[in-house]
């Protein structure tokens, strides 16, 4: 076989474990995230942040693991009914969503790929998910106020 031929096999051979990292998943987990601590009843928290709306369409999708005292806080520009459903994440979660003062508004469980929709029960500017059970596990009630960096306020 000429060895024109035998690159190209050896090409349509590895391309495809190149292009998905060599076995790798395509999204990598939290790389390049802004990282900030929190406090929610004395318990610290390090939650990545997303800001942007490429940031928080990505969300925790593809991810298939979280630190226990792991998330995400999703800051949006005002407060509104948030929406929030589970395509493409294989992680069970659970999701307060939080005022622009950090209290707490509400707290729903989320199912790993359930395309159903989880909408706030009152408006909110923050969303913080966390791995699903975490908020009954640390005794995290609707009322309850996260302590955020000031950076991160309204």
């Amino acid at each position: 076989m000429p060895k024109t031929s035998q690159r190209i096999i050896l090409l349509l051979i590895l391309l495809p474990s190149f292009l998905l990292g060599f076995g790798e998943r395509a999204y990598p987990q939290g790389e390049g995230k802004t990282s900030v601590q929190l406090t929610i009843k004395g318990k610290k928290i390090r939650v990545e942040v997303a800001r942007t709306e490429e940031e928080k369409s990505q969300g925790l999708m593809f991810r298939d693991k979280l630190g226990p005292n792991e998330g995400m806080l999703f800051i949006y520009e005002r407060e509104d009914f948030l929406s929030f459903w589970m395509k493409n994440t294989p992680l069970p979660l659970s999701i307060a969503f939080l005022d622009q003062r950090g209290k707490i508004v509400d707290i729903q469980d989320m199912e790993p790929f359930n395309l159903r929709t989880h909408t706030s029960a009152r408006p909110a500017l923050y969303a913080l998910e966390m791995n699903k059970g975490w908020f009954k596990k640390n005794g995290v009630k609707v009322g309850e106020k996260v302590q955020m960096p000031p950076s991160l306020i309204k």
